[in-house]
């Protein structure tokens, strides 16, 4: 398989869309392509623990209540055409996502990532949950068939929480200015949440044999 490295924050409603976009195009193969691993970065990083009323920091982010809502408008059009429903409405506050991106680290030592991602993403865009929250984290940590106890305990410590903040610092130093992104084969830079139908392409040139040199002509 290729490996795929993903960054992406669980509060960033272009990373659900783009995830979601990608598996629609994985569909088509009939073998597993990618190795995925997922990455730290932190839409806001200064964030506090508590996080902040929803309607605040949109108007604060996007210079006012309109700006929000055309912003978010375009974004939810996007998710319906993706298959994805987005109660935005649901959404009381912005969350730091310190403790998420914990949750996605062990869940990657555990080898399920991918639906401790998806369960973020459910909880925060379609719930309306809070996801700094603990118990909401460790409830979907179980769901995607981790120790609840084990990570009630890593939560309620610091553990790693350096080295997510380290992590996702380092992505912005190295070019990252926005996900999702998406890193093949630690080579090809695909940025964006792009359609499955490019998806495809990209995936079908990547996959095709090599192409036979032509034969050299008989030497009389």
């Amino acid at each position: 398989m290729i490996h795929l490295d993903v960054i992406s924050d669980p509060i960033c409603p272009w990373c659900f869309i783009g995830k979601t976009r990608l598996e629609k195009a994985l569909e088509k193969y009939p073998a597993p392509i990618f190795d995925i691993e997922w990455h730290p970065y932190m839409l806001n990083p200064d964030m506090p623990p508590e996080g902040m009323d929803r309607r605040a920091y949109l108007e604060q982010k996007f210079g006012g209540r309109e700006g929000a809502a055309s912003v978010y408008g375009q974004i939810a059009d996007a998710a319906r055409e993706t298959g994805i429903e987005i109660d935005f409405d649901a959404i009381q506050r912005t969350p730091s996502t310190l403790d998420a991106h914990r949750l996605i680290h062990w869940a990657g030592i555990e080898g399920v990532q991918n639906a401790v991602v998806d369960g973020l993403f459910r909880a925060y865009f379609q719930q309306g949950k809070d996801i700094s929250d603990p118990e909401v984290l460790t409830e979907i940590a179980a769901q995607a068939g981790m120790d609840a106890q084990v990570v009630t305990r890593l939560l309620a410590q610091d553990v790693d929480r350096e080295g997510i903040r380290q992590r996702a610092a380092m992505v912005r130093e190295r070019g990252v200015q926005g996900v999702p992104c998406f890193i093949i084969d630690n080579s090809r830079v695909v940025q964006g949440a792009h359609p499955a139908e490019t998806w495809v392409q990209l995936i079908d040139q990547m996959i095709a044999p090599p192409s036979e040199p032509p034969n050299e002509p008989d030497q009389a």
